[in-house]
């Protein structure tokens, strides 16, 4: 018979010894010990807020900054047809551009970045961005595109200016003032890369600080060099390098990109990097935009720059030449040499001057004195502030319109002959020689030789350059240049006053090696 209290307890029986039964096999594979058990996760601060309230505060600013000025970075596609196409850039070890991958043998497309800063649409950009491109693309944050115009481009400063509809602007930066940046100061770089169609790499924000100013890469005369051959000395001595250097990470695809500093203002274009590798290893470079926006101006205004000149030969000023000249720090640019009829020679500047500030402000080396010239326009008068004799003087001149007719001179044949205290090798010049070198008489002493590694060459004495003077003693025969350096002593510098082919002089100081 049937009872239901009986049927109960074994069914209780049974769940129990199952369960009992199960906590044995569980602990048989250790899934009952502690080890197992959820760990509990600690979400406290483990530093107190205040204790990293400057970096956080300097974090909350990168964001914002980013914020801000994302908005107003594009992506520059330019297609390039295969006639167009031009051989990877032979640009010095460990320097590398931007411009993307190398030519194909059909139409191709290269990229970088730019940034819009105007309402009316202008784009800013590196000249090599878009140099030889048949249609120019630039695309937005929200992945919209539309064709752009290219308003103008100057490869002596690598800068270029784009123009879209300005009703596609989404956004636009403001400029700040390069000249006033300080080294320490903290920077962002940012770029557009896009790498392929699906844009994996819209945006790149990284922070760093300005490295150092004024590096002159040559990296522009070198471009202009391998496009033009030896057309490109006509222009190439108007070149402007006035790179910023810093630290933030910049690799391919950011070219053209701003440089903001911490208030969200553009100080600089992304340009270059060095590098082993390809890739970023610590060696940014910029444009200043203070630079950009003159050439800018001038290609949206008359469809090319107008370069004022004040018609000198300059070069680095150095130790040697601050002890000859009496200057109070070793800074300025030297004139070498005053072009016949130009700014320079009608304002009484001579050869042998040292321009150490110009306006006013000061510049410390040649590059710095190209950049603040190239801020005004052909016809500004500015004033020079120049050493002579040892003295300060001021001279006004007005800016001309620099030409692109001036050609250098043809490199001598070196000719192997006796090595000078100096580490030059000197011989007379002969009427072969003058013709072959471009002067136009036969008389005289020509370097013949240079020897690597000495002090010669450390300050660039070239064969093929005529000893005019040594320490003011004309020089006709090889026997002067015997006399004239007899009697110099070790640490002493001397003054050589040098002849170039083609016409012209310049003047080297060398310290006499013990």
């Amino acid at each position: 018979m049937y009872d239901p209290l009986r049927t109960k307890s074994r069914l209780v029986l049974s769940t129990a010894t199952a369960f009992l039964i199960g906590i044995g096999i569980a602990s048989g594979f250790g899934w009952t010990e502690s080890s197992m058990a959820m760990p509990v996760i600690n979400e406290t601060s483990q530093v107190s807020a205040a204790a990293v309230a400057p970096a956080t505060d300097l974090s909350e600013a990168f964001v914002n900054v980013a914020n801000v000025v994302t908005p107003a970075v594009v992506r520059i596609e330019a297609t390039i047809s295969a006639s167009a196409a031009r051989p990877t850039p032979a640009l010095p070890p460990g320097f590398e551009d931007f411009f993307g991958p190398p030519p194909s043998q059909g139409p191709r497309t290269a990229g970088g970045s730019g940034f819009v800063v105007s309402d009316e649409g202008y784009i800013l950009t590196n000249d090599h961005v878009v140099a030889d491109a048949s249609s120019l693309r630039v695309y937005f944050p929200n992945r919209h595109w539309v064709e752009a115009e290219l308003v103008g481009r100057d490869p002596l400063t690598d800068v270029a200016v784009l123009k879209i509809p300005s009703e596609e602007v989404t956004g636009t930066l403001s400029f700040g003032n390069s000249d006033q940046i300080a080294v320490g100061q903290w920077v962002l770089a940012i770029g557009n890369p896009g790498f392929g169609s699906g844009s994996q790499l819209d945006y790149t924000v990284t922070a760093g600080i300005i490295s150092a100013r004024g590096r002159n890469l040559q990296l522009i005369q070198r471009e202009l060099q391998r496009e033009m051959g030896a057309a490109a000395a006509d222009i190439q001595g108007f070149a402007i390098e006035d790179y910023i250097q810093t630290d933030a990470v910049i690799n391919p695809g950011n070219s053209g990109g701003p440089m903001v500093d911490m208030s969200g203002r553009v100080v600089g274009i992304n340009s270059a990097i060095a590098s082993r590798t390809g890739y970023y290893q610590g060696y940014g470079f910029a444009i200043p935009i203070n630079l950009a926006r003159r050439v800018m101006e001038d290609l949206i205004e008359f469809g090319r720059v107008r370069r004022p000149q004040i018609g000198v030969n300059i070069v680095e000023v150095t130790p040697e030449d601050a002890e000859v000249y009496g200057l109070p720090r070793v800074e300025g640019a030297m004139v070498q040499a005053v072009t016949e009829g130009g700014p320079a020679e009608d304002a009484g500047i001579r050869q042998e001057d040292v321009i150490v500030a110009v306006d006013g402000e000061p510049v410390g080396y040649v590059s710095q004195l190209q950049g603040r010239v190239a801020m005004y326009r052909p016809g500004d008068r500015v004033t020079l502030t120049v050493y002579r004799d040892g003295e300060p003087r001021e001279i006004s001149v007005r800016l001309g319109e620099a030409p692109t007719n001036t050609r250098a001179a043809p490199a001598a044949t070196p000719d192997p002959d006796m090595v000078e205290r100096l580490g030059i090798g000197v011989r007379e010049l002969t009427e072969a020689d003058a013709r072959e070198l471009g002067y136009e008489n036969a008389q005289g002493v020509v370097i013949s030789r240079v020897l690597p590694g000495s002090s010669a060459q450390r300050r660039g004495l070239i064969e093929g350059e005529l000893v005019l003077e040594i320490n003011n003693t004309v020089i006709t025969e090889v026997d002067d240049v015997e006399r004239a350096l007899a009697g110099v002593a070790a640490d002493e510098v001397v003054r050589l006053l040098l002849g170039q082919p083609g016409g012209g002089s310049r003047v080297v100081n060398i310290r006499m090696p013990s």
